[in-house]
């Protein structure tokens, strides 16, 4: 059995266990002492605990993959670099789709009107954090302590570092050959690693869904069903046909075999909802299932999982058109105007902001006039939705990848078209296991 086929039946297991739980607990089936049980040792203690380690056990992962791989990369192209041109094309590239994906979710929720004929129960409460201007965003790219970026976590400026010493270790003769020999086989040994986490995924998984739903009720969601089923329809859409469409016009791929091969990554998207945890899954599949080479893969993927915000774009163009309806405002022609480009510049201006989507949609919501407690509205089914949109928004990574990749001559197509390239089995994993 793949591991693809072992995470997809824990995905269902932990969904239908988690569901279960919740209705139980709800209708009182197995008694109040039973659900106790239940609740505090099964859903609190088990399930939360071994999910948190998983997910902890990936972002582990992410800033030793992301700055070692970089700097291979980058060394390896040597001293006539092409990283000037990737860079320019993988940035356009986010900024056009992240551009069409909100201008589709205005379209929609024009059309579908998801907000009308919502009254307000109530007073709603959504305090939004504030948003840093972009002058400080720009600066803040730059790492004035590149360890202590590291240790929080800021990718774009572990992203810049590793750049400069990339570049540095390629124009530095003897010297620079040896350090980049040692960086080669510290990225082996970090795939290693990813190699380890991948055959205990379905664990992880299971348990990460089965307390997921064992907290959300079908009342979450029957509230905002013409909203949520909005945002999911142009999710979709974005994916299957957009994604599809700029791949076959840019690079001549078919994107049915993307697809086909990135099941893998939506099962550890929709999981942890976390480009950034996700990273590592993904980086592995652009490079050993896709094609694509690892001085591409190395830049555009880490690039994308900080700065490529598609599916948030999207949510955040149906959410503020939901709540323009909600409270009966017309935003008019250049409202949406303001939203597009709004949206389009924050998802690179607030990348590394927690919260980034409920913050950018502060944003656009208090540049077009509408009253920010309105995000209070759609928080209830935020969780699930950003499960799907961050599962939209690696395959973009992947998509733009093999974009910039073939452009550059950096692409294997033997590999995209061969369907078991890459293909972890239990066999493969133990075999990738042996150092």
């Amino acid at each position: 059995m793949s591991l693809t086929a072992r995470i997809l039946i824990a995905m269902a297991a932990g969904i239908l266990i988690g569901s279960f739980i919740n209705m139980a607990s709800a209708q009182h089936w197995l008694g109040d002492s039973v659900t106790l049980w239940v609740q505090k040792i099964l859903v609190e203690g088990f399930f939360d605990g071994i999910g948190r380690i998983f997910i902890a056990s990936l972002k582990l992962l992410v800033v030793p993959l992301v700055f070692v791989s970089l700097i291979c990369g980058v060394s390896s192209l040597g001293q006539n670099s092409r990283m000037g041109p990737i860079a320019g094309k993988t940035l356009l590239l986010y900024m056009l789709t992240t551009a069409i994906a909100i201008s589709l979710a205005l379209i929609v929720a024009i059309l579908v009107q998801p907000g009308a004929g919502i009254e307000l129960a109530g007073s709603v409460d959504f305090v939004a954090s504030e948003a840093p201007p972009l002058k400080e965003v720009l600066i803040n790219i730059f790492p004035s302590n590149p360890i202590r970026a590291m240790a929080d976590g800021k990718m774009l400026q572990i992203i810049v570092f590793a750049l400069l010493t990339g570049y540095a270790i390629s124009h530095a003769g003897e010297s620079g050959h040896r350090i980049a020999s040692f960086f080669r086989d510290f990225e082996k040994v970090i795939m290693k690693m990813v190699a380890v986490l991948m055959s205990l995924a379905p664990y992880g998984v299971f348990c990460l869904l089965a307390k997921l739903f064992s907290e959300l009720g079908a009342s979450a969601i029957a509230d905002l069903a013409k909203y949520f089923g909005t945002v999911v329809f142009v999710l979709l859409l974005h994916a299957l046909v957009v994604y599809s469409v700029l791949l076959k016009s840019l690079s001549g791929l078919s994107s049915r075999i993307l697809f086909h091969k990135m099941r893998e990554v939506w099962a550890f998207a929709f999981s942890t909802a976390s480009s950034g945890a996700t990273m590592p899954i993904t980086l592995r599949t652009v490079e050993k299932r896709l094609g694509v080479s690892n001085s591409v893969a190395s830049f555009t993927v880490p690039l994308g999982a900080t700065i490529n915000m598609d599916g948030t774009a999207i949510m955040q163009g149906v959410a503020t058109a939901f709540i323009a309806q909600v409270y009966g405002v017309d935003l008019g022609v250049s409202g949406f105007l303001t939203v597009v480009l709004t949206a389009t510049l924050a998802s690179v201006g607030t990348a590394a902001v927690p919260g980034v989507g409920l913050i950018t949609l502060s944003m656009v919501l208090q540049q077009v006039g509408l009253p920010v407690e309105g995000i209070a509205l759609i928080i209830g089914v935020d969780r699930l939705l950003d499960m799907v949109r961050t599962a939209v928004n690696v395959t973009g990574d992947a998509m733009v990848s093999l974009i910039v990749a073939r452009s550059e001559g950096q692409f294997d197509a033997s590999v995209y078209n061969d369907k078991n390239a890459g293909v972890l089995t239990l066999e493969t994993v133990d075999s990738e296991l042996k150092i």
